[in-house]
């Protein structure tokens, strides 16, 4: 495999600083998923931590860096996930936590940034803008910025979830990613191909916020006006050069799925597994509900990648019933 940014040494490496409350989250096999799905389907189960993401296992790399280096101060733009990890990893760390966020952002996301502590600040418009006004409080405030995905550092934290699939899981030969801005299939993918490289790595991003899977069929950077869709937590517009060089080197096919097979995975997942996710974490699903000739006869693993959901727009969604005696 030609070397992407990544360095397979330095990610075993991030799993003794990474607080352990993070690592080794549950991996199992989801029989009760199969008949729907016409697979095998393991989930490995990112929610099962404080943040409710997988997004910390970089920001405690992150966090451990700057600790060490005696800086207090950091900011970065977040659609929620990111902004929750970084204001725990740094809470914990002593340092000065600002996340600059879209006013329009899953509210009980921006709620639990402010529980931990960090400064939050909002902007009128997506996230593209929040990025923009991030760098500029770095630029005047002579602080860290962390980019997530474009910092090494977010994607070998979230590359432990690749060595905890190839050192734990039973034989499989997919692995379903959910792609936004790439650090989670960065990373994953990196591990895998290094050390499992029959697996295929597939990654999922919905139809309407297609840039970084447009990019990756056309191998060079394509940026869109807007997104649309229900999925935040990958709803980018502008995929990051070097990111998608990465992602040129590990992902073997990237497919976009519609907003109905998004929401139908969310509802399986309630359903067949008991997990409240948000629709980033059921792109997986989706991928296999839009094309179950494709995975037939596979055993296939789905990274779960995040919980923050909004309670109100999730019983929208899936229509879920309301709970007994509520």
């Amino acid at each position: 495999m030609q070397e992407t940014r990544l360095d397979t040494a330095r990610i075993r490496a991030a799993r003794r600083v990474i607080d352990p409350v993070f690592l080794d989250t549950p991996l199992y096999r989801c029989e009760a998923l199969e008949p729907g799905l016409g697979c095998t389907v393991s989930i490995k189960l990112e929610t099962a931590n404080p943040v409710r993401s997988f997004k910390a296992r970089g920001t405690e790399v992150v966090a451990s860096l700057l600790a060490d280096k005696g800086s207090r101060a950091v900011v970065c733009a977040s659609a929620g996930n990111l902004g929750q990890a970084l204001a725990w990893s740094g809470r914990g760390r002593g340092l000065d936590v600002t996340v600059v966020a879209s006013r329009f952002a899953t509210r009980a996301k921006l709620d639990r940034i402010r529980a931990l502590g960090a400064g939050l600040e909002l902007v009128d418009g997506d996230h593209e803008m929040a990025r923009e006004r991030a760098a500029a409080i770095a630029r005047h405030d002579g602080i860290r910025l962390v980019e997530d995905s474009l910092d090494i550092e977010t994607c070998e934290g979230a590359a432990t979830i690749g060595l905890e699939l190839v050192d734990t899981a039973p034989s499989f030969d997919t692995v379903l990613i959910a792609l936004g801005g790439g650090a989670l299939a960065t990373g994953v993918g990196h591990v895998v191909k290094a050390l499992a490289p029959g697996v295929e790595v597939i990654c999922v991003q919905p139809l309407g916020a297609p840039a970084m899977t447009h990019s990756w069929r056309s191998r060079r950077v394509v940026t869109t006006e807007s997104t649309d869709t229900i999925a935040d937590g990958v709803a980018g517009r502008h995929p990051i050069p070097a990111v998608l060089d990465d992602l040129l080197l590990v992902a073997d096919d990237a497919v976009l799925v519609q907003e109905a097979s998004i929401i139908a995975g969310m509802r399986m997942l309630l359903d067949h597994a008991g997990l409240v996710v948000e629709p980033s974490a059921a792109l997986g699903i989706a991928a296999i509900l839009e094309d179950r000739n494709r995975f037939a006869g596979r055993h296939v693993v789905t990274i779960v990648c995040g919980s923050n959901v909004d309670v109100d727009a999730y019983h929208g969604w899936v229509g879920a019933a309301p709970i007994p005696g509520s």
